[in-house]
């Protein structure tokens, strides 16, 4: 009797994130946690999170306290599982070796896996002999050995790893996002489960982690597609010796592809969750633009809060086609999700991006001006490591302050004209206000001289701020103060 595939629905749905603690966190790992976590969200289920950290050789403490790290910073969390704890631990693979030693016992016992000696040149030898590719690999040819086969090779020296009798017809599954997909028997030989050290593989503790755990949905890369069959076949074995209860349903998530539409590697610096953070992308943005990379909300719409994609979220909406990161399109809506802030959230956002700039703790006085400046830039930001550029200059003394090249690059001939008209026009102002500091500039550069806005703003702006561009120049100039303006509107009109 083949074993069934679930039918969990509802709160009886349940979830995994399984990655490997190597190298820091990649955003299409982290867009596969969203999906979960979205799926199990939705459906009052469970996401379960443990660490596949069996590789000592490539897992690191240090990736493992990065994958925390990125998944609270999105505020994706979890209900069982590493920090947390549950009913199914320990959630960390290391930590499991008699849990696959005991399942390696049963499935030894019952004979659904056998010792297997054969080299890889043994394997090549055969196949040529019969006519094969030699390269076609494991033909299951140990499956029936006798107990004297096998002391002979054992005589010899030889330790044996593991295979799982695969089941001769095909294997078919329902995949939650691409549909029915049949693997023809034959196309999968006898694989091995257990090394010869006694390690067993990850297309083994994957699956009976998922077995012990109760998952009833597994959504994992497209990448991994291939080792499916393989898994349902060791699942068909769990579940005769009684430690499955069922096959868990799967859905392959599209490919995340980079410039050129090559699949997004570890070492293109957009695959780096952190390098999003450190250029001042916001949870909210990002969470919003990786739940693009394969699924959407709706038609022509592309800006929702996490809440909303809960509400939405259905794996079979899930787009099978790989999904391209655009870096501008990122940004983008980055900035719609920074228009959302609320003013105050907004501004404290910013003092991470200004660290060097302000002081820390910033002052009472550092802190009244990005109060007022904050609102000019929310509405023209993309990304929070804009700030520097937008506003160190209101931190920055009146003699400290840098024109930049390629702002003085931009003034005319008549800029001194303009910038000495200009501090003859704000002088005599008791009133520093926004409104009254345009009313006097406009009266002396465009009634007075005749000069068109651009040209007469122009060399104000690349006074006051050093660049050409900048928040809103009167407001600016409102926020530095009348000495400070003046100061700094002399100082470049005596350059």
């Amino acid at each position: 009797m083949t074993a069934p595939f679930t039918t969990a629905s509802g709160s009886d749905v349940r979830v995994r994130f399984c990655p490997s603690p190597t190298g820091t966190p990649h955003v299409g790992l982290i867009r596969t946690a969203l999906f979960n976590w979205a799926y199990a969200r939705h459906t009052g289920g469970k996401l379960v999170f443990r660490i596949e950290d069996t590789d000592a050789a490539r897992d690191s403490e240090e990736s493992y306290e990065q994958i925390l790290e990125a998944l609270r910073w999105l505020r994706l969390d979890w209900d069982e599982g590493v920090e947390v704890g549950g009913p199914h631990g320990p959630y960390r693979q290391s930590e499991r070796s008699d849990v696959y030693d005991d399942v390696i016992a049963k499935l030894k016992a019952s004979g659904h896996v056998y010792e297997s000696f054969v080299t890889p040149e043994e394997m090549e030898a055969r196949n040529t002999a019969a006519g094969r590719d030699p390269k076609q690999g494991y033909d299951n040819h140990e499956r029936d050995l006798s107990d004297a086969e096998r002391q002979a090779f054992r005589d010899q020296g030889r330790e044996p790893a593991l295979r799982l009798r695969v089941p001769d017809r095909d294997l078919s599954f329902q995949d939650l996002v691409r549909g029915e997909i049949t693997f023809k028997q034959g196309t999968f030989p006898d694989f091995v489960v257990v090394r010869p050290n006694g390690k067993p593989l990850y297309t083994f503790t994957n699956p009976v982690d998922d077995a012990l755990m109760g998952v009833t949905h597994v959504l994992r890369g497209e990448d991994l597609l291939s080792s499916t069959p393989r898994q349902i076949a060791l699942y068909e074995a769990l579940y005769e010796v009684g430690i499955a209860e069922f096959i868990p349903v799967f859905g392959h998530l599209p490919y995340v592809m980079g410039e050129g539409n090559k699949k997004l590697s570890k070492r293109d610096p957009e695959s780096n969750l952190f390098h999003h953070r450190a250029a001042g992308m916001i949870p909210e943005g990002l969470v919003n633009y990786l739940a693009l990379l394969g699924w959407s909300i709706g038609a022509d719409r592309d800006v929702f809060s996490i809440d909303e994609m809960v509400q939405a979220f259905e794996v079979s909406d899930v787009n099978p086609n790989p999904a391209r990161f655009d870096h501008k399109k990122a940004e983008a809506i980055n900035g719609d999700h920074i228009r959302l802030l609320a003013a105050d959230d907004f501004r404290d956002r910013l003092l991470p991006y200004l660290s060097g700039i302000v002081s820390e703790p910033p002052t009472p006085d550092e802190l009244e001006v990005l109060r007022q400046a904050a609102p000019l830039v929310q509405e023209r930001m993309q990304l929070l490591g804009e700030a520097p550029g937008l506003l160190a200059f209101l931190f920055t003394a009146d003699d400290a302050l840098v024109v930049e090249d390629d702002a003085l690059g931009t003034l005319k001939a008549d800029a001194g004209d303009v910038l000495r008209a200009s501090i003859a026009a704000l002088e005599p102002l008791d009133d520093w206000t926004t409104a009254s500091i345009e009313g006097a500039l406009r009266a002396a550069l465009i009634d007075g001289l005749g000069l068109k806005p651009r040209l007469a703003f122009g060399p104000l702006r690349v006074a006051v701020s050093g660049r050409r561009i900048s928040p809103p120049l009167f407001e600016s100039m409102e926020i530095l103060g009348k000495e400070s303006t003046i100061t700094r509107l002399r100082r470049l009109a005596d350059r």
